[in-house]
C-alpha cells in the first residue's frame, strides 16, 4: 500500500492538494503543468495548466485502488462537479480511484474562454493556438498525469463518454501502454480514411430526421407553435430579434435547440416546456405579440458558446485528419433539399425541423459570444494539416480489453460507423442497446456501467 501524503508532494509540474469533502465522496485536486506543444522540446514549448480531480468514497483515501480516468463529452467541455456519491461515480468509487480530468482549455485546465482568448490577439494566432487542443494532445496529458499519479506508472482503465470515447480509441492508437482497459459509452469514432465530416454528416442527418419526426409525435401541438415563432422572426426587422446578452435570434438559430433538445433523455420534455412560454401575454388589448423574454433568455441558457466556445470552434475538427471541413454540416444539410429550411417549411405547412450537433459558419454571425472568433473559425475549417487521430493498423492488433455501449438510435454518433470502426478494433465487446439515449451514463445510474465492466470481468458470458 503507498502512502498518499506522497502523493501530496509538490514537484515542479505537480502540485497535489488536500482531501475534502462531499457527501459520501472524498476529493483531492490536482494540478499539472504540461507543454502546449508536445511534438518540440519539453522546455521549449509553452506551458498550460491541466486540472484533475482524485475521487474516492469515504474511508478509501489510503487503499491501494486501481485506477480509473474519466474523459468528458465535447470537444470543449469539462468533467462534472461531484456533490455527492451517486450515479456513475458512485459505482466507479466502488472500486475505483476516478481521476476526472479536465481536458485541456475546459474548466480549471487552462481554460479557453471568450474572455481569456482575447489575450491571443489576431485571428492567425487564436487558430494556430487552438490546433494543440484535439484528442491527440488530451491524450499526451492523460499519459502525462498517468505516469506521475499512479503508483510504479502502472496502466489505468480509462471511462469515454462520448467525446471522450472518441478520445479513447486515440489512446488505444498512440499510447496502448497506459491503458489497462478502455470503457466506451456513445463513443466511437468514424476512424477509417473515408471518414470525413462529410461522410459523418450525411450519416448523421437521417438520424436528426428521425428525432423531429419522434418529438412531434410525442408533442404534435408543437409543429403550429414553433411554425409561428418561426414566422414571428423571420418578419422581424433583420429577420430575427435581440438575445438578452447580444447576437441575434433568426429562425436558423432557432433551429440549433434540436443539439440537446433532440439527442438527450429529458431533452424532448424540455423542449417542449419552453416552447409552452414561447410568447408574452397579450395583457393591454391590441399590443403587439412578442416573444417572452423567458423564452429568450431559456434559449442562451441551453447553449454554452459563451462560457465553452472552443466546442463550436473545433467541433468539426475532430472529424479531420489530413484534410479540411470546410463548413462540412453546413454545405451538407442543403443537399437535403430543404428539408432543413426553416421559412421554406412555414410556407409549405410542414414541421419546421431542429438540427443536431452542427456547426454552422453563420453562428459566428449570430451568437454573441463566438463573433470575436469569426475569422479564427474560418481558418480552422479551411486547414488542411491536421494530423491522424487513429492508427487502424494498432487498432487491428488491439491487446487492450475493450467494452462499448452503442446506443442504436445515438443522434451524436452514427450506429452504423461505430459498428464500421468497431469492426476495425480488434477484442472489441459491444453493448448495444435502445433501451438509452446518447446520454446512457448519466442517465442509467450505475447500470450502464455496471454492464460494461461485466462484459470485461466475466460476469456477462462471451456468448
Amino acid at each position: 500500500m503507498y502512502e498518499t501524503s506522497s502523493l501530496a508532494d509538490s514537484t515542479p509540474d505537480h502540485v497535489a492538494g488536500t482531501w475534502y469533502s462531499v457527501p459520501d465522496l472524498r476529493l483531492r485536486d490536482h494540478r499539472f503543468t504540461v507543454p502546449l506543444d508536445y511534438s518540440i522540446d519539453r522546455n521549449a514549448s509553452p506551458k498550460i495548466s491541466v486540472f484533475a480531480r482524485e475521487v474516492v468514497s469515504v474511508g478509501k483515501e489510503e487503499q491501494l485502488l486501481p485506477y480509473l480516468l474519466y474523459l468528458q463529452g465535447g470537444p470543449g467541455f469539462e468533467c462534472p462537479r461531484p456533490t455527492e456519491a451517486s450515479g456513475w461515480i458512485h459505482k466507479t468509487c466502488e472500486e475505483f480511484r476516478v481521476i476526472l480530468m479536465d481536458q485541456r482549455g475546459t474548466g480549471l485546465s487552462t481554460p479557453l474562454t471568450p474572455s481569456s482568448m482575447s489575450q491571443l490577439g489576431s485571428a492567425e494566432e487564436i487558430a494556430e493556438y487552438l490546433k494543440y487542443f484535439r484528442a491527440d494532445n488530451i491524450v499526451n496529458d492523460a499519459e502525462f498525469i498517468r505516469v506521475r499519479l499512479v503508483p510504479e506508472a502502472g496502466p489505468w482503465t480509462v471511462l469515454g463518454q462520448s467525446y471522450g470515447g472518441f478520445c479513447s480509441v486515440t489512446y488505444l492508437s498512440f499510447a496502448p501502454q497506459g491503458l489497462k482497459q478502455v470503457l466506451l459509452t456513445g463513443g466511437i469514432p468514424p476512424v477509417g480514411n473515408g471518414s470525413t465530416a462529410d461522410a459523418v454528416y450525411r450519416a448523421c442527418y437521417p438520424q436528426v430526421i428521425h428525432q423531429n419526426e419522434k418529438y412531434y409525435k410525442r408533442f404534435p401541438q408543437d409543429v403550429e407553435i414553433v411554425r409561428e415563432v418561426v414566422k414571428h422572426l423571420a418578419e422581424s426587422e433583420g429577420g430575427g430579434v435581440p438575445l438578452p446578452s447580444g447576437g441575434f435570434l433568426t429562425p436558423r438559430g432557432l433551429q440549433i435547440l434540436g443539439l440537446s433538445g433532440l439527442g438527450s433523455s429529458s431533452g424532448f420534455e424540455r423542449l417542449h416546456y419552453m416552447f409552452e412560454r414561447a410568447w408574452d401575454p397579450v395583457i393591454v388589448p391590441g399590443s403587439r405579440k412578442q416573444i417572452s423574454y423567458y423564452f429568450l433568455k431559456a434559449f442562451e441558457n441551453w447553449l454554452d458558446f459563451d462560457t465553452n466556445p472552443l466546442y463550436a470552434l473545433l467541433h468539426e475538427s475532430i472529424y479531420c485528419q489530413g484534410d479540411s471541413s470546410l463548413w462540412s454540416a453546413h454545405r451538407i444539410r442543403i443537399e437535403d433539399d430543404g428539408i432543413f429550411d426553416a421559412i421554406r417549411a412555414v410556407k409549405e405547412g410542414r414541421p419546421v425541423f431542429f438540427t443536431g450537433e452542427m456547426v454552422f459558419p453563420w453562428m459566428f454571425e449570430e451568437f454573441h459570444a463566438l463573433s470575436k472568433f469569426k475569422d479564427a473559425a474560418h481558418l480552422l475549417a479551411e486547414k488542411k494539416d491536421w494530423p491522424p487521430l487513429y492508427d487502424i493498423a494498432v487498432l487491428n492488433n488491439n491487446k487492450v480489453p475493450v467494452a462499448a455501449a452503442v446506443y442504436y438510435e445515438d443522434m451524436y454518433v452514427n450506429f452504423k460507423l461505430a459498428m464500421e470502426t468497431a469492426s476495425q478494433v480488434a477484442g472489441i465487446r459491444l453493448w448495444i442497446t435502445n433501451e438509452y439515449m446518447h446520454s446512457g451514463l448519466r442517465d442509467g445510474g450505475g447500470q450502464v456501467l455496471d454492464h460494461l465492466l461485466g462484459m470485461l470481468n466475466g460476469r456477462k458470458p462471451l456468448f
